[in-house]
């Protein structure tokens, strides 16, 4: 059995490109870019980016093309392929692309909107300290408090 499956979470790096296949199919060209967070030898934090290049076609394209914007997070369900072609010059040329299968959108907030949302969240519901978790204790007599054998479990 053979599976060619790609999960990619990040941010559209532009917006997407919409188009029509002469045959009336809607299609859509974006890229994707992921990052990376690690920690080197010496201990230093770093950061490496990926961009993947995504194609949707059909309903997902209309999609992608109408709420995708630069910036945007989503998520892309797909398949990896690999296209190549020769250039006027005659040089061979290689593009690996995600087939987009699937599409989640991520939040519609701004960046901005969003901490601003975070912020006024915060000022309306303060985060409650660990002495005003108030203690809720079991009622019953001493048959509930009896401790269970894991031997009497039936499964």
């Amino acid at each position: 059995m053979n599976l060619n499956k790609a999960f990619v979470l990040g941010n559209v790096t532009r917006d997407p490109e919409t188009r029509a296949l002469p045959n009336g199919q809607a299609v859509a060209n974006f890229s994707i870019a992921t990052n990376r967070f690690y920690t080197n030898k010496n201990g230093e934090k770093k950061q490496q980016t990926e961009f993947h290049n995504i194609v949707a076609f059909g309903k997902l394209a209309e999609t992608s093309g109408r709420y995708l914007t630069k910036g945007s997070l989503a998520l892309i369900e797909g398949r990896l392929q690999t296209r190549s072609w020769q250039d006027n010059s005659g040089n061979k040329h290689y593009r690996t692309e995600i087939i987009a299968e699937r599409l989640q959108l991520g939040p519609r907030l701004g960046t901005q909107r969003a901490q601003e949302t975070q912020t006024n969240s915060q000022k309306i519901n303060p985060p409650i300290s660990e002495t005003e978790i108030p203690i809720i204790e079991e009622e019953g007599g001493e048959e509930e408090k009896k401790e269970i054998n894991v031997e009497d479990i039936p499964f």
